[in-house]
């Protein structure tokens, strides 16, 4: 006792002793006599187990010498944390203070659920990108998988938007974080971005983030697969979204009636859900907290970002209604159905095996062909687009929508330079070349001398008809896809009209007349898919339109 006194054991820490005492046993073998073949044995597990030992320890441990402790991957300390946690709170503007706040009145009422309509461009996506990594270090959470943040848009490039807002909030106080589908702290807290794969979806358990919920198909069976992530006690689903068409899928859970359809008669319940009763959030009879936000609202109440007036003067009424008021689009407007436009839409990342977005060829040889839609002189008209769509491998196959740009601001030469670097990023076969009247002729005139080969377009009544009759039936054939982050594009294809000019002809046509984008990326999209004519599909194919 009075040795263990005097060297202190009980203050020495557990490693050194036993390294000690694995010292002292090696020099009693290798300083005994005459030693058998158990004893050579005893010394070479020693050695091997003191080698490791010191290995494994910081050199503070094994020599006594100071040393440098090993730095934690995707770590923040107490004192970052609070530091992230004002920045992040101090800068909120109203409405995302509200949803801030709603997580507390949420969570004291017992519920689980939120779902948002929104005017797009008002930082949804970089708000709920940080609630979720405050939530994620969090240090009261009764369980370690609550502190898991489950981001699901409709493809993983779109969720990765997310990743880049946690990343870069992380920046701020100084933290690296890194990782691809899934980020993982240090307190074991573990971010996922997922695209609208079912299949990659049900495995994991935390809080769940949908954005743009209105904009995918399947809703209802995804929705599903949320409940299914989030269905521990402690755990949130967070809906938020831009309105399409109030025939969506989506649409039946946004008013209650999915609610109401497994109720009996006597036990329904109306739900209200126009902006004058959710503008302030309300929790609805089934259990979810939902809010309406518009663009006058966020500008009403100090939101700086954004010029109203402009974006009124930028966008037909109806678009702006949709878009920034938060109202639903009615059918029948368009010539494209919003909903077969939106079940057109794929994972990119997952469903297209041979592209590849960030390499310097992103398709490699594969051929493409090209669209551009003009720009109107002197800022009147669309802006201009050009889109690169990969045509069918084999008669009847699938078109896909890979890339869009648009040219907006950019004098004719800079338009035609945009569409040369396509040339040298793409193994292009086709360019057709919108030129009517604008910057359509001059942009071509500088095309055909890097790509004799380009198609001009005079834009008719019948030319027009031709171009979106041969979407309309490679849509309906299940032909075209895009990856489901080109938002654009589906709006864009959605503000093409169908009309019936003074002398009865049927054509198709976008408001033309303001120095704004409506239907650039599809003219753009149909000027490429063009090139395979109407019937050009299959020696056997058969197709006939009727116009009334």
């Amino acid at each position: 006792m009075r040795g263990k006194k005097r060297d202190q054991w009980d203050e020495t820490p557990p490693v050194q002793r036993v390294t000690q005492s694995i010292d002292a046993r090696l020099i009693q073998l290798t300083e005994k006599q005459n030693k058998t073949g158990g004893d050579f044995k005893e010394i070479d597990l020693l050695t091997r187990q003191l080698k490791k030992m010191h290995d494994g320890q910081p050199d503070a441990t094994a020599t006594g010498k100071k040393g440098r402790a090993k730095k934690l991957k995707n770590h923040f300390t107490p004192e970052q944390i609070a530091a992230l946690r004002e920045k992040i709170i101090s800068r909120l503007e109203w409405h995302q203070r509200g949803w801030f706040d709603s997580l507390t009145l949420c969570r004291e009422a017992g519920i689980r659920n939120r779902m948002i309509l929104k005017s797009r461009q008002i930082g949804a996506t970089w708000y709920f990108a940080q609630e979720a990594l405050l939530m994620a270090l969090r240090d009261d959470v009764a369980q370690p998988y609550q502190r898991n943040q489950i981001f699901l848009s409709a493809s993983r490039r779109q969720a990765f938007q997310f990743k880049s807002i946690i990343q870069k909030a992380a920046a701020e106080v100084d933290v690296e974080l890194k990782g691809g589908d899934k980020i993982i702290l240090s307190n074991g807290a573990e971010l996922h971005f997922l695209g609208t794969s079912a299949a990659s979806a049900q495995s994991y358990t935390g809080n769940f983030y949908f954005d743009e919920f209105f904009w995918v198909s399947r809703f209802a069976e995804l929705r599903k697969v949320a409940g299914a992530m989030a269905t521990l006690s402690g755990l949130r689903r967070t809906y938020f979204s831009t309105p399409s068409t109030e025939t969506h899928e989506a649409y039946a859970y946004w008013n209650g009636d999915r609610w109401n359809e497994k109720k009996a008669t006597h036990k329904r319940q109306r739900f209200s859900v126009d902006w004058k009763t959710l503008h302030n959030g309300l929790i609805c009879p089934d259990r979810t907290w939902r809010q309406i936000v518009t663009l006058e609202d966020v500008v009403n109440h100090g939101w700086k970002h954004t010029d109203i007036d402009e974006i009124r003067d930028e966008n037909t009424e109806d678009e702006f209604l949709n878009l920034y008021m938060c109202e639903f689009v009615r059918e029948g407007e368009s010539a494209f159905n919003l909903n077969i436009l939106i079940g057109c839409g794929v994972d990119g990342y997952d469903d297209w095996k041979d592209w590849k977005p960030f390499a310097p060829r992103p398709m490699g040889n594969r051929p493409v062909w090209i669209g551009y839609d003009a720009n109107g002189s002197s800022g009147n008209g669309d802006s201009g687009a050009v889109s690169v769509v990969v045509p069918p491998a084999v008669p009847g196959g699938r078109f896909r929508t890979v890339e869009t740009r648009r040219v907006q601001g950019l004098e004719f030469e800079e338009q035609a330079r945009v569409i040369e670097d396509f040339t040298y990023r793409y193994n292009v076969e086709h360019i057709g070349i919108d030129v009517t009247g604008g910057n359509g002729e001059a942009v071509y005139q500088i095309v055909k001398r890097f790509f004799p080969a380009a198609i001009p377009y005079t834009f008719t009544l019948s030319s027009k008809r031709s171009l979106v009759l041969k979407m309309l039936q490679i849509m309906r054939a299940g032909r075209w896809e895009y990856d489901r982050a080109e938002r654009e594009l589906v709006a864009a294809f959605n503000a093409v009209r169908k009309v019936k000019t003074p002398g009865g002809f049927i054509t198709y046509e976008t408001d033309r007349a303001r120095g704004i984008s409506h239907g650039d990326l599809a003219w753009a999209t149909m000027l490429a898919v063009i090139n395979e004519p109407i019937g050009g599909e299959g020696e056997n194919e058969r197709f006939t339109v009727m116009e009334f």
